[in-house]
């Protein structure tokens, strides 16, 4: 599937949208997100899994606006939450709770009680004492709810060290040495269904190799699990596949990888739950930024743009890459080699160094490409900036689906 951006006539559109129709209109920095992208890539999930008992449940904290679950919950998807916000987000956006998947290595006594309430799918358990506390509110509230223990099952994901959490050193999961026992000692808590088994290795994989590893190490698992008794109805292998952020990225062959888990565990009679999120969105959004200034520099230039590490921190957190490209084909001859900064008072605040781009002007439009994930909901109002608005595209049409934050939308709350 290609990306939903491209040039006509000089001009980007997004879908059958003219993006600098959408920055005039609704001011900059803006992001907007493609419709059809973002069903396509899930139905890319969905088909390759078709005929094998799945769910494909988004991993909300990627995009959690409610135009885009709600797109995804008419589409068919489940959820992958990690907080009670994200639970109450799902539910005002359509998605059923029953199709909901709680994981996280945090989750409060007052999460898990509205998660119970709601009649969540299951808990993906990360401690023993998470566990017991599961059991304990679900024996209260008369429930019994179904729990799958998050396995660290030390294989290297090979990717970013902030994204990577498969390695027995991470905070995230139990240690598949000790899961039989820690199955063995939850067997008498009335609470709770040990039922599942779940891993999720890191974020950002291009190459899937690892997680067909992590696969093989958790059927076997199973297997040991269900010699002991313990009947054991679902893997859940997480998210983690990646997108081409630089041209050059080789885009990840999730039908091939889908394929060889079906291969894998075919004899097994296991549900499969998968949770992508950045493979979902990502390649859909942009962020669009308009140029303020171009300041002299000693070897390179400072191109001072409107958005900043408030609207997208993954360049300042990560050092992540983003293609950044003009609106409009530049008329000026020849390139300039800059760094491209926002407003914010940091050092930190860039969204690319040292990039060779073309000669685009003050008052003209940049967007900042594959930003549909971990864009929006990692923002903040540092420097007291009024977050961005969110535009949905599908086909020719196009409307906001998260205004632009006012001054006095800053300060609610405050005294």
């Amino acid at each position: 599937m290609q990306t939903p951006f491209e040039y006509r006539d000089g001009s980007m559109f997004c879908e059958d949208v003219e993006v600098e129709r959408i920055a005039a209109a609704e001011g900059t920095p803006v992001y907007l997100y493609s419709a059809s992208a973002i069903r396509g890539r899930f139905r890319e999930y969905d088909e390759a899994l078709s005929g094998v008992p799945h769910r494909v449940c988004y991993a909300v904290k990627a995009n959690g606006n409610l135009s885009v679950l709600r797109l995804l919950a008419e589409a068919g998807a489940g959820f992958d939450i990690v907080s009670g916000g994200e639970l109450y987000r799902v539910t005002k956006a359509g998605g059923e709770a029953a199709g909901v998947v709680f994981a996280g290595v945090g989750k409060t006594r007052d999460e898990i009680e509205m998660a119970l309430e709601a009649g969540i799918h299951s808990f993906n358990c990360e401690s023993e004492a998470e566990i017991a506390l599961i059991a304990a509110l679900a024996a209260r509230l008369g429930k019994q709810a179904s729990v799958a223990v998050r396995v660290n099952p030390d294989v290297d994901a090979e990717t970013h060290p902030y994204i990577s959490t498969g390695l027995k050193e991470h905070k995230f999961g139990i240690n598949i040495s000790e899961i039989e026992q820690v199955y063995e000692r939850a067997r008498g808590l009335a609470g709770v269904r040990m039922e599942g088994v779940a891993c999720h290795i890191g974020s950002q994989l291009l190459d899937t190799s690892p997680l067909i590893e992590a696969a093989k190490r958790l059927v076997e698992l199973v297997e040991r699990l269900r010699a002991r008794g313990f009947a054991i109805k679902y893997l859940d292998l997480g998210g983690g596949i990646g997108v081409p952020y630089k041209p050059d990225d080789a885009r990840p062959d999730v039908a091939g990888f889908l394929a060889a888990i079906r291969e894998l565990v075919k004899e097994h009679g296991l549900t499969l739950l998968f949770e992508p999120g950045r493979s979902i969105v990502a390649e859909a959004g942009a962020l669009v930024t308009r140029v303020l200034y171009r300041k002299p520099g000693t070897g390179k230039e400072f191109m001072v743009v409107d958005a900043a590490m408030t609207e997208l921190i993954r360049p300042a957190l990560y050092g992540a890459y983003h293609e950044i490209v003009p609106l409009r084909k530049s008329r000026v001859p020849g390139t300039v080699t800059a760094d491209v900064v926002g407003p914010v008072c940091e050092s930190a605040d860039f969204l690319a160094k040292g990039r060779e781009l073309p000669q685009v002007m003050p008052g003209e439009y940049m967007a900042v490409m594959t930003a549909g994930a971990y864009g929006w909901v990692a923002s903040s109002n540092y420097n007291a900036r009024p977050r961005a608005a969110e535009v949905l595209v599908e086909g020719s049409e196009w409307r906001v689906v998260r205004r632009r934050e006012t001054y006095e939308e800053l300060i609610r709350g405050e005294e």
